[in-house]
This record gives C-alpha cells, structure tokens and sequence, in this order.
C-alpha cells in the first residue's frame, strides 16, 4: 500500500504564462501570512478575515486526470531503477499491452465517471475507500504525530497551564473556522500585492463561483479547505468490512484521558462561547488530582485493535448499555491525553507521541492532543478523514496563539467551581468477554510496539541555505542522501515514497513523488561505490542532474500529474466492476513498487519539533525529515528486518560526501 503520511512539505505548481510556478503549502509559510486583515475583538476567535474561509472552494481547479499515455511513461521511468534489463523488458511489454487495450477502456470510464462528479475528484471516493476498508490497526499503520514546540517562556511548558491554553486555543480555532472567519489556506507567491488588506476587501466581493481566478490574476493560489470541517466532534466508527466517519458538531465538550480513565466537560457554553479559560483551568486541575487508579480494563485499547476485532467488541459495548457513552466519546470536540511521565528525550517523545502505552489514548478521534508531564505536547491524528494539510494548520494556529496569547498564566488561579459536579468520569458496563477483549488488544499492541525502533539524526554541516547558494533543491538533495545511504547499507536501490499534496485542487488528497531515479542511482553508485572515479565537477554535475529530476517530479505531481494515483483509481475502477485485473496489475513489479521500502515526509514549521510515522511495510523506514537553514533533521522508524542506527549513519556519511564535494573538495 501507498504510504499513508501527507509530506506537509507539499508543494504545488501551476502554471502560468508557460512556465511553472513553484506553489509552497502553508505548512511552509503559515508564519509568514499577514492575519491583520481585521483584529479579534474578543476572546472567542483567532482573527477575523475579511475573506470568508470556504470563499474560494467552489471556484478551485478541478484535479486532473493525466493522459494515460503519460502515466504509463512516468511508471516505466519510475521502474527502471528497481529492475533488471530482463524484469523490465517484461514489465515494460505489460504496460504497452495494458495502454492499448483494458487501460484505454479503464481510463476512458475514469474520464466520463469524472464529468458526472464535478462536485469532487476522480482520487476523493476511491482514496477514503482505501483508508477506510483497511483492517489493520490504525495504531503505527495509519496515524501519525507531529510535536509542538516547546512553549518560548518556559514557564508555561507547565502541563496544567499549557493545556488549558491548547484547549481554549483549540476552541478559539474551532469558532473561528464555523463562523466562516478562519483566513482562507492560500499561497501568495507575491504576498506584496495578493496578502494585504487591500486586496482582501477586493477579491471579498468576487463571487465565490469566480474567486480563484482573481487570486490566480495577483499569484496567489487558494488551497482546498474540505477537509477542516472533520477537524473537531469528529471519529472514525470501526465497522465489520468498512468503517465510518462520524461528525456531530452539536457536541460542546472535551474528552480528557489520564492513567486510561475517560472524563468530559463542556469547553463550549450553551450560546456556542467558549467556557471561561478559569473554569477550563479548575476541571484540568481537579482531572490531574484525581486519586481515582488506572482501570483493570482500560477502554482505550480496543481503539488500537485490528478493525474488524473493534468492530465486534464495539457491537457488544453498545449491547452491553454503553450507547450513551460512546457517543458522548465520539461526538468530543477532541481528545486531550493528560500522561503522567516526563519526556527524557526526542527518541522517548517520539514513541510517546506516536503510540504511547495503548490505554491512555482513543486513537479513532479525528486528533488528540498529547500533554506530558513535563509539558512536552503534540498531536497524533487518525489519517482517514484527511492529510496533515488541515492539522499542520491547526497545529500552527494553536502555537502561535498560547505562545503569543495565553489565557491562562503561571500565576492564573483557577476558578472557584465545583469540578467535582461538572467533570463526568465515564464508567463503562463489561462483561467477561469485553474484558479478555481488551486484554487481547493491549497483548497485540504491546507486541506491536515492542518491534519498533526509532532513532534520530541531526547534520550540522550545512542545510537549505548553503544548497540554495549551490542551485539545488534541498529536498532533493536530501532524498539523494537516503537513496546512497540505503546502497551504502544494503548494496542496492529499492521503492521508495514521497507524498506530495494535491491540495490546489477540489478535493485534491495526496501524489507520490518517486525520488529513487535513474539519476539517483547513477548519483549513488559513482558516491558510494566509486567514490575516486570521478572528479569534483562530475559529481557536482550527477547532484545537478538530480535535483533538476527530482524538481519536474515534484512538480508533475503537485500538479497532478504523477502515475502513481492514476493507476490506483483505474485499478479501484476494474475491482468495483468485478473485472479480472490486468497482468500489469499482478506484475511482481507492480507490487514491488508499491512496497515502499523508504516511506519518506518532510516537515518544516515555526509549531513543529519533530514528525514522524512508522513504516509502512515490515522491511521498511519510516522516514521523517526536516530541513533548516543550516542543519538537517531526520527521525526515523523501522522493525527488526532492518537497522534503523546504521541506516542513519549512512544517511549522515552520505550528507557529509555532498557537501564536500559542493566545498570544491574530492571524496577521499
């Protein structure tokens, strides 16, 4: 399967006047966007837009569906690297069978199905159909963690006072998105002229059905906002075969978890206002003080179970007389987990915030957010739903409003309420079955988790600035450095994943860039294997050739235009016809392209300390990344198949070798 994270780097591109745009998601520029259109006059938003938040959704591009004669190209060329001279003659006669005969039928049905559903994308059904039907946990398969980072004023990392100003600032966010006053996602290429108040009272008064196209005329490009509607009150619901999303935004209350025991209150009053932060501060206290002990049958456990497992104990808590309570669980703004220890260091936050113990944790909630004791905070998200477009902008949000505008300090008191009668803990009615279920679950989790190593690395030699001085892609000189480190590792080139948003379109979900290229490999073998064959200037030429390949990629991509979504929707097409796949589709090299053995996202925000997911195969890396001005930062995961510590010594020998060679200097 496809790798399942959002690279919240995700860039986009559009064309114009025939050349192509380079479009940065906000996950890249979110600090640098101008929201003084019109202050907030009071403790309940955010900011005020003077643009409406969904002004631009009915008019974005529709996402493309590419010619089938490109796609077919692009996969052969992404294959090329991962195959024998023999492998590929057959995989290549395949695809040319496949383009004449069942794909042209297939694409052509895709292409008329597209024109009957305007309202959305060709990839939106198919995409929430994959995510859905999967039956595996959701815990390291499907959800990932961003952490925030730590608070500037440290004495507001205090757990207590940190979460309640997330959840007065997740509130503030919530209503500022529902009342239609969240700033609209855009990328201003010329934010001189696209994002300034001027330009916002103009383009208000556009209609919605045109407005793109006025931001389009002043190079800024609206991104698609139709996932944020899942953001709160919102949880996947298991269910035999296929699961579903649930929505209930008439819910007013917080789910909070500690020690695996359930308590809610409300953080919405009854005219839709946010508590009073003192109120808010009192509950959390009296939650952190409660002497109640961690339950025999923490709940929690069954939310990291198989889905099908989930979906048959579920049915027995609703027989069981817990109907009320689950849906008071589901219907939860979100979930905060209050967890008792303290984080010792990245590797310990990032275990922590991915998986945690499995009982502290309702990992079925649309995002939860995660406080440590030590006020170590992130976010771990259910990933159906939607990509980490929506949540990374949430994530910024909330930092940038409890660092630069808390409601509650240090020295606050806590309202003088009765805690006692507003916090509800939830009590669930089981039976002996329901409790050898959740035995079972936390048995699997643990031996989940206990295979999963993750470890860290930072090079501090150089970053984007110095590669942007040498007239190459950071990005691409980055998953240069994992293709080398992986040949350095296991003497080869193997399937590799990088996501990219397809966000500038309705309903746009993810593209793969495929960075392990013909240049790549050639890059590599003259790095790793021939390192005194080659003069500086070769090699400097082989880095240009690289980041030259990878940037039309990532283009091609964002534009919609890669092969990897275009094949699954076809493929997704014959299975919902009952149509016997064509051999393209049970090619082994069909499958060993989907077998990503490097899963890789980047991440880079002003919020963000660290991301990261597990792999998304046995035999694989799950590889998040992160480039800065002078260092580069990896995290990455991996099962026993393969050595996480080792790989990230080859990946950092082989950042070491590209920068030598840019300082003029040969390999030794």
């Amino acid at each position: 399967m496809a790798s399942l994270l959002l690279s919240t780097q995700c860039v986009a591109s559009l064309r114009k006047s025939g050349s192509l745009i380079h479009l940065r998601t906000a996950a890249l520029s979110l600090d640098k966007r101008n929201y003084s259109s019109k202050k907030a006059s009071s403790t309940e938003y955010l900011h005020q837009s003077v643009v409406p938040s969904m002004h631009y959704q009915k008019s974005l591009p529709r996402l493309p569906i590419p010619k089938l004669e490109d796609t077919i190209r692009r996969y052969l060329a992404a294959q090329r690297p991962l195959l024998d001279d023999d492998q590929f003659r057959t995989t290549e006669k395949l695809a040319q069978d496949f383009q004449s005969g069942v794909g042209k039928q297939l694409h052509e049905e895709l292409v008329a199905q597209d024109k009957n559903n305007k309202h959305t994308s060709y990839i939106s059904g198919p995409w929430f159909d994959m995510y859905l039907s999967a039956r595996d946990s959701v815990v390291l398969n499907f959800n990932p963690f961003m952490s925030f980072n730590p608070d500037p004023k440290t004495k507001y990392n205090d757990q207590l006072v940190r979460a309640t100003n997330m959840v007065c600032s997740a509130v503030r966010f919530m209503k500022t998105l529902r009342a239609g006053l969240l700033e609209p996602e855009v990328f201003h290429l010329n934010p001189a002229k696209s994002d300034t108040d001027g330009f916002k009272k103009l383009i208000r008064w556009v209609p919605s059905s045109l407005s793109w196209y006025g931001a389009y005329m002043v190079n800024a490009y609206p991104l698609d906002m139709s996932q944020y509607f899942r953001l709160f009150n919102s949880t996947r619901i298991p269910k035999r075969g296929r699961d579903e999303l649930f929505t209930n935004d008439k819910g007013k209350h917080l789910l909070v978890m500690r020690k695996g025991n359930m308590y809610v209150f409300d953080i919405v009053d009854r005219d839709g206002d946010l508590v009073m932060p003192a109120e808010i501060h009192s509950h959390l206290k009296y939650i952190l003080s409660d002497p109640t002990p961690a339950p025999a049958f923490p709940l929690g456990a069954l939310t990291s179970e198989n889905r099908d497992v989930w979906a048959g104990l579920r049915d027995k808590l609703l027989a069981a007389g817990n109907a009320e309570n689950l849906q008071i669980v589901d219907s939860a703004l979100f979930c905060l987990s209050l967890d008792d220890e303290s984080m010792q260091d990245h590797i310990h936050i990032s275990h922590n915030m991915l998986h945690g113990d499995g009982c502290n944790r309702w990992y079925d909630k649309s995002f939860s957010v995660i406080i440590a004791k030590d006020g170590q905070a992130a976010i771990n998200f259910e990933h159906s739903w939607g990509d980490g477009v929506a949540v990374l902008r949430f994530q910024n949000e909330i930092f940038k409003d409890t660092t630069e505008q808390p409601l509650v300090h240090p020295d606050s008191a806590p309202a003088a309420v009765d805690s006692a009668s507003a916090v509800r803990r939830l009590q669930f009615k089981l039976d002996s079955e329901l409790e050898s279920g959740i035995n079972k679950a936390k048995e699997n989790f643990d031996s989940a988790v206990s295979k999963l190593t993750i470890d860290a690395m930072e090079f501090k030699k150089g970053g984007k600035e110095q590669l942007k001085k040498s007239k190459l892609s950071p990005d691409a000189i980055v998953q240069l450095a994992f293709q080398m480190g992986y040949l350095r590792q296991y003497g080869e080139t193997v399937a590799t994943y990088e996501s990219c948003s397809t966000a500038a379109f309705k309903h746009g979900r993810t593209e793969t860039i495929r960075p392990a290229t013909k240049h790549t490999k050639q890059c590599s073998h003259a790095f790793v294997c021939q390192p005194g064959q080659h003069s500086v200037d070769q090699l400097r030429a082989m880095l240009h050739e690289c980041s030259k390949y990878h940037g039309q990629l990532t283009k091609e991509a964002a534009m919609g235009q890669g092969f990897d979504r275009h094949l699954f929707a076809m493929r997704y097409l014959a299975n919902s016809k009952g149509q016997a796949l064509h051999s393209l589709y049970t090619d082994p090299a069909y499958a060993a392209i989907n077998h990503n053995i490097l899963s890789t996202s980047t991440l880079t925000s002003p919020a963000v300390n660290l991301g990261g997911f597990a792999p998304v195969v046995p035999d694989g890396f799950g590889v998040g990344y992160g480039v800065h001005d002078d260092w580069i930062g990896c995290n990455v995961s991996s099962y026993p198949a393969r050595n996480v510590h080792e790989f990230l010594q080859c990946v950092h020998k082989s950042l070491e070798d590209i920068f030598t060679v840019l300082e003029g200097k040969p390999l030794s």
